[in-house]
């Protein structure tokens, strides 16, 4: 990984903690993945192997109370905000006690507790509840930022550039993050897009910077991320970044990804964060017996919150008709 003389370098015990998160991401999906050809996880899921600066980046600039809004590929952004393994691996198995209780799955992780307000399946529905959810902060004055991450397939759904525009309106304090990993689904985002750069050719639309950032840089991803969250909360508006990365694997896990070149496969595999980033800590004077301790600790915590996902209840037939209107039950109203 080359280093950008003119990004700022976190303070070591920064740069260790990102470090962590990038680790326990990478870990919790690789077993993830394991799970799901054993056949544990109900459904499937949508890896961000290869994504992790992305998340442990921005996460590390964010206040607790502060929100997430993700996609459906949204375990490493779940993890990145604290939220413990157990639930997340129990939610994966369909049991009790998920994050939503089994009902949920991959596709819609939330925790209200740690600031993530859900992933989301449906392309671009997200961008305006997280502009609502700047908004209600804008409003109570609480101080709070909405981050709202999304793919760059999301650039030509209109609800992209409907959040967009009230967000500039409105000033709101919203950071919107474009994961371009190039490709939307299996379609290249080039093949289908007028500019070259889908979600920071379009910013100056809304009167906002483009803003192009190495999304497997940690350190670039969390000094962006610190300026447009400040810039939020400061009451100077939202941003649009457009963070460059690739997922190590296909859309999902029903999918070997062919379609995409082997030459551009191995030359994003070659610049995977995690060993890159691993190198730059070490030239910078970590410990490497403390990078060692962390891959240890995260590979004994995995299996741990593993166990206790295997050793969960399936959920009881009861919660079948609860969660479904905003008083927790199924009654209709009219």
């Amino acid at each position: 990984m080359a280093v950008d003389p003119s990004v700022p370098v976190p303070d070591p015990a920064t740069g260790v903690a990102i470090y962590r998160t990038m680790v326990e991401c990478r870990q919790f999906e690789v077993r993830a993945q394991e799970l799901f050809f054993e056949g544990l996880v109900r459904g499937t899921t949508h890896l961000g192997v290869g994504q992790e600066a992305v998340a442990a980046g921005v996460a590390a600039a964010m206040r607790s109370d502060d929100y997430t809004f993700c996609t459906y590929r949204g375990h490493n952004h779940t993890l990145a905000r604290g939220v413990p393994m157990a639930p997340i691996f129990a939610e994966l198995f369909g049991r009790g006690t998920g994050l939503l209780g089994g009902k949920g799955g991959s596709m819609h992780l939330t925790s209200v507790d740690h600031g993530v307000m859900g992933s989301y399946a449906i392309i671009g529905a997200h961008l305006p509840i997280a502009l609502g959810a700047a908004w209600s902060a804008q409003y109570r004055g609480s101080g709070q930022v909405a981050v709202c991450f999304f793919g760059d397939g999301t650039t030509n759904i209109g609800a992209f550039h409907e959040a967009l525009n009230m967000a500039a309106v409105w000033k709101a304090p919203v950071v919107f993050v474009c994961e371009n990993n190039r490709y939307m689904e299996y379609t290249p985002i080039s093949s289908v897009t007028a500019v070259p750069r889908p979600a920071a050719d379009r910013a100056s639309a809304y009167g906002l910077e483009p803003i192009v950032v190495d999304g497997n840089d940690p350190d670039a991803m969390y000094a962006t991320a610190q300026t447009a969250i400040s810039r939020a909360r400061d009451g100077d508006g939202p941003s649009l970044i457009e963070a460059l990365t690739y997922r190590h694997g296909g859309h999902s896990r029903a999918d070997p990804g062919k379609y995409r070149p082997d030459e551009e496969v191995k030359a994003w595999l070659a610049r995977d964060p995690l060993p890159a980033y691993r190198a730059r800590l070490l030239e910078r004077g970590t410990d490497e017996a403390a990078l060692a301790a962390i891959e240890a600790e995260t590979q004994a915590k995995v299996a741990a919150a593993e166990q206790e996902a295997r050793n969960a209840p399936e959920p009881s037939l009861d919660v079948l008709e609860t969660q479904v209107w905003s008083d927790g039950g199924s009654a209709w109203r009219n």
